[in-house]
């Protein structure tokens, strides 16, 4: 077998079809765009959700409630086990954590979690700690710094 000799499988490849050839074609005079009307024209769109004139769907819904979710604050987890990459004695705070790429993305703050075991004595600066990683960080002489929590902006 050869280059040449390749060729699709039955019914893989089908035929264009071919519009305005005729009557007799099955697809002449319309062209299959129907009868006339907006959608009969060339260049016709009609946007997403447009229900020609009647009002939409999302503004006839109801709304009601009210969500905390914008308010409130993203941390992006870094867990004590991640930790083990730095020097012993080291100190951690936000700008060596992001640059060890352990926090990526948008966040209001960075959060020390306690999965995993810590092996190293750190200083560890971060705006948020769990009980548990806060108890492994001490329990090996290191030290927990918080930093004061962003209001708004993204660290």
């Amino acid at each position: 077998m050869r280059l040449h000799d390749l060729k699709p499988r039955p019914g893989a490849k089908h035929r264009r079809k071919r519009l305005g050839q005729g009557e007799s074609s099955g697809h002449g005079k319309t062209s299959g765009r129907g009868g006339k009307g907006q959608t009969a024209r060339s260049g016709s769109s009609i946007r997403p959700g447009f229900e020609g004139g009647q009002m939409p769907l999302i503004r006839r819904i109801p709304k009601r409630g009210f969500s905390n979710a914008r308010h409130a604050t993203v941390y992006a987890a870094v867990n004590v086990a991640s930790l083990n990459q730095f020097e012993d004695g080291a100190r951690v705070d936000v700008v060596t954590v992001k640059q060890a790429g352990l926090a990526n993305g948008p966040s209001n703050g960075i959060k020390i979690l306690g999965n995993g075991k810590l092996a190293k004595k750190l200083t560890v600066c971060a705006h948020a700690f769990s009980a548990s990683a806060k108890a492994q960080i001490e329990a090996l002489g290191g030290q927990c710094e918080l930093i004061n929590k962003p209001a708004a902006g993204k660290v």
